[in-house]
């Protein structure tokens, strides 16, 4: 019986252990449970916040990558994405360019993290003078009848109305500069004897010969000489200066003049022809000096040659559209620039007027001049107080344009043709790779510089007003090709005194044709202003400004300006210091810099 109980007490036992080994286990898998989610839990919110912090820093490159984009001028699409590291930065620019607010979402494994900057740009200037209401170049002022300029007119060149009795007024001071005597500018003259030769005018395929070449510096031509003889008795020679057409002389005459057979003898020797105008040359275009004649096989003409010039080449053809024949040669002759001598014909002056020779004209004031004609006053001597004028520098540099330049492409690009939508827009600082066709009625307000590589059209009835926020400065939309105005175009500064817009152009056509084939606007213009358009600064470059009736303008500045009948030109004394700013989006300041999300 002992035993027995002996033996439940022992089972009894057994079971009590076995049930404290069991909640012992249970209570340590609940713990080993609990702990392990807490871990689990730690490192899930550890790995949240590597993860977070990976997207804000991958925000951050977001805004770093577009602000250096923005501020180096490299071009981007809005929005843009671009990987990070595990994750993505997407991109988002926003308002205005004057107050443009970046935002960059950071994303890594769906943890999201933004950041914020705004960009403030601080437009540059540039002071540009003009200081007289019609400043021109080499080309001239060709003044129709009953055109008028209310300011005073500086030109390197003639002043003239080329319509006999007619009637062209200048309200002011008229200058005609006179150049510094001519000079050589280019030369092939040497050995003598000379080595080589060329021989044309003896048969058809060898009719006329041309000589290519190039200037160093910006000046008229003034004079040509060639060192040649003759084969018994030839006709006269025409000289021209005309374009290159790919690698032969082009079509377009810029200058001609007549050499006289007689001036020409069976030996060599130096014959010298001058040009009946004395256009200007510019450096790195190529020009042609063609001698057009006749053709006989036993009266010709032989020029003398070497193969020594460096930046151009003789051929042998027939100018009027023959084949041109490489000669591996290089004819003899020098080139002589500059040496203009300033002149005023058929205009009636409201104050002075200074030029080396006057003639025809109708001077309120007192006119100093070498010689005059047919004037109303006779010439007072030039003197210490007042002296011969000479040429003027423009007012505006290669290197001014460069910069403006600079300042449009740093607002975006638009590739190709551009045509602003609606009836309405704003523009600016833009670069357009193709031409700018502004239609009829529309109203396009500039908020930036504008560079526009090919053409610019202002169809009729345009308006282009300046942004308020360009207060006192002005602005300017400029092209590499031609601009054509419209009848009627408007132009308005931003609203305050001191304020315009200025049109401006590279293209070089001059009035016969372009020295490096460029495209024309109407009368072979660099620009071309139509019936009734006002209200803007006017500037070619390098080409022929060509402005129709009743078109008034607050300056005009080119190379050579053609004014047709009616034609108006008002100057504003606020043009001797305007200052030209680049708008919004000249320099980029950060303001702030934050995350938002």
């Amino acid at each position: 019986m002992l035993n027995k109980r002996n033996f439940y007490l022992k089972n009894e036992s057994g079971q009590i252990m076995l049930l404290v080994l069991l909640l012992i286990l249970s209570i340590s898998v609940i713990l080993s449970t609990a702990v392990a989610a807490l871990i689990l839990n730690e490192l899930k919110a550890a790995n949240n916040v590597v993860k977070s912090a990976q997207s804000y820093y991958a925000a951050e490159a977001g805004v770093e990558d577009a602000v250096y984009r923005i501020k180096n001028n490299i071009s981007y699409s809005n929005p843009y994405t671009f990987p990070v590291g595990d994750g993505t930065a997407t991109v988002d620019a926003s308002g205005p360019l004057n107050n443009l607010v970046i935002t960059s979402k950071g994303d890594v494994n769906n943890r999201i993290r933004k950041v914020a900057v705004n960009l403030v740009a601080t437009p540059t200037t540039t002071d540009v003078s003009f200081n007289y209401g019609v400043q021109v170049g080499y080309g001239g002022l060709h003044m129709g009848n009953n055109s008028i300029i209310n300011g005073n007119v500086y030109s390197n060149g003639p002043i003239f109305n080329p319509a006999a009795g007619g009637t062209s007024t200048i309200i002011g001071t008229a200058f005609s500069a006179t150049g510094a005597s001519a000079a050589v500018d280019q030369v092939n003259d040497s050995p003598l004897p000379p080595p080589n030769s060329i021989t044309f005018g003896n048969s058809s395929s060898t009719e006329d010969a041309a000589q290519s070449f190039q200037v160093s510096t910006i000046n008229t031509i003034n004079r040509v000489d060639l060192y040649i003889r003759k084969q018994g008795n030839p006709g006269n020679l025409t000289a021209r200066i005309t374009n290159s057409n790919g690698s032969n002389p082009g079509s377009t005459t810029f200058a001609q003049g007549t050499i006289s057979s007689g001036s020409i003898t069976s030996s060599y020797g130096w014959v010298s022809v001058t040009f009946s105008t004395n256009p200007q040359l510019n450096p790195g275009a190529t020009y042609w000096l063609v001698l057009d004649g006749g053709s006989n096989a036993s009266r010709y003409y032989i020029w003398a040659a070497n193969n020594s010039y460096a930046n151009g080449e003789a051929k042998t053809g027939e100018y009027s559209g023959g084949p041109w024949n490489i000669t591996n040669l290089d004819g003899y002759f020098r080139i002589y620039l500059g040496g203009t001598v300033g002149s005023i014909d058929n205009i009636d002056i409201g104050l002075d007027a200074y030029a080396n020779t006057i003639t025809n004209s109708d001077i309120t004031g007192v006119p100093y001049c070498q010689t005059g004609s047919g004037n109303n006053k006779l010439c007072t001597p030039f003197d210490a107080t007042h002296p011969e004028p000479t040429p003027e520098n423009m007012p505006i540099s290669d290197a001014n344009i460069s910069q403006w330049k600079t300042e449009a492409t740093a607002g975006g690009t638009i590739s190709g043709d551009y045509t602003p939508p609606g009836a309405s827009s704003s523009l600016g600082p833009v670069k357009i790779t193709g031409n700018l066709t502004i239609p009829i009625d529309y109203v396009l307000t500039i908020t930036g510089t504008v560079w526009v590589q090919g053409h610019i059209i202002f169809n009729n009835g345009a308006r282009v007003n300046l942004d308020p926020s360009f207060g006192t400065d002005s602005g300017l939309i400029f092209s590499d090709g031609y601009i054509n105005i419209g009848n009627g175009v408007i132009f308005s500064g931003s609203g305050q005194a001191g304020s315009y817009i200025m049109a401006l152009t590279t293209n070089d056509c001059n009035g016969i044709g372009s020295p490096t084939g460029q495209v024309c606007t109407t009368d072979n213009s660099a620009m071309y202003v139509s019936n009734g358009s006002q209200n803007v600064v006017l500037y070619t470059h390098a080409g022929q400004m060509k402005i129709r009736q009743n078109a008034i303008t607050k300056e005009s500045t080119a190379y050579k300006l053609a004014l047709d009948e009616e034609a108006e030109v008002t100057y504003e004394s606020g043009l001797a210091n305007a200052h030209f700013s680049s708008g919004p989006g000249g320099n980029f300041n950060i303001l702030s810099w934050q995350e938002v999300e």
